[in-house]
């Protein structure tokens, strides 16, 4: 299986020759639950976690010692048409703010033990208007793809990535309705906190990125490309990264999860190494879930993104593991299993 990739078409190929769930360790950890000194399904959702961290690992009794959380930060040419409310002077400050620790989610990396990275993408370099055609050029693309692949370490055994982008919630809803149809307003959200008037143009400015683009519509990564950003791309890069080194990935919020949904859309199963570590409270990410089959472990009302939702996750995918291997079995305790 190729490592490595300088072209979309060679990434393509990574794509579809993804490494697949292992069962037989699945079945192992099954058989393991069973000998627990608890009930059986009596941590509920935390043994179905437990047990599909045991077949991306491929070990019936693991642990998780090494989380990775990755930011990723790009600038969107979208802010032009005034989308948001912030200016993309904060895009910047906030990556300064990232590397000085002093993010939320620094705090929640550091609470789980997560090794936390930052990669600014071309900030000088804004992608195209979404709304005047494709965000990115396919070499733009392919070099954005590459810094999330090369972020991932391979030492990691769960991974989170985030972002950071004004203006990044647009070509988030861009992408959703480029995918999966609908109006644009079902898909249009708050962001940094845009309302009334503001959101209704943000809406049109949606509907307009879509139609401009309506070309890229029947591929996933051409609708990643077209209306995505470059820490999207990032995003989609160390996905597939992940996937080829076996290290499950907990999805973050919304933005993270269109960016998902174009890999997904790409090859089916593309996500299965995923879970969604919580649900936002922008509009269009419970909807983009439901599209994914995907159930959110939480749900808090969070709409921060940087990956915020998908460390705090870490610590719930921690516990379930364990549980799962440290717990001893009814034979080992000397306890009578029923």
């Amino acid at each position: 299986m190729r490592q490595d990739f300088t072209t979309l078409s060679e990434f393509s190929e990574i794509l579809q020759q993804l490494p697949a769930f292992d069962r037989a360790a699945q079945d192992a950890a099954q058989a393991r639950n069973g000998q627990l000194t608890k009930p059986l399904g009596a941590l509920g959702r935390l043994e179905d976690l437990a047990a599909w961290y045991c077949g991306w690992r491929s070990d019936p009794q693991p642990s998780i010692s090494t989380p990775q959380v990755i930011v990723f930060a790009g600038n969107h040419g979208v802010t032009a048409q005034g989308v948001s409310a912030f200016p993309a002077e904060v895009t910047a400050q906030m990556v300064a703010n990232f590397q000085a620790g002093g993010a939320a989610v620094n705090q929640l990396a550091k609470s789980v033990g997560a090794r936390m990275d930052v990669h600014a993408l071309a900030l000088d370099r804004p992608t195209h208007d979404i709304t005047q055609g494709p965000a990115m050029s396919e070499s733009d693309f392919v070099e954005a793809l590459g810094v999330g692949w090369h972020a991932v370490d391979p030492k990691a055994d769960v991974l989170v990535v985030g972002e950071m982008g004004i203006g990044n919630t647009t070509s988030a809803s861009a992408i959703a309705a480029a995918l999966f149809g609908g109006a644009a307003e079902e898909w249009t959200g708050r962001g940094t906190g845009v309302e009334g008037g503001a959101l209704t143009h943000k809406a049109a400015v949606v509907a307009r990125a879509v139609a401009v683009n309506a070309d890229c519509k029947s591929n996933g990564l051409e609708v990643l490309r077209c209306l995505g950003g470059r820490e999207l791309a990032a995003m989609a890069g160390a996905m597939v990264r992940a996937r080829l080194l076996r290290i499950p990935l907990i999805l973050d919020g919304f933005i993270c999860t269109a960016a998902a949904a174009c890999l997904h859309a790409a090859r089916r199963d593309a996500l299965d190494h995923t879970v969604a570590g919580h649900v936002s409270a922008e509009v269009g990410h419970a909807k983009i879930l439901k599209h994914l089959n995907k159930d959110p472990i939480l749900s808090l009302d969070m709409r921060l993104g940087e990956g915020s939702g998908g460390a705090l996750a870490i610590a719930v995918l921690q516990g379930a593991v364990a549980c799962h291997s440290g717990m001893a079995t009814f034979a080992e305790a000397g306890v009578s299993d029923a």
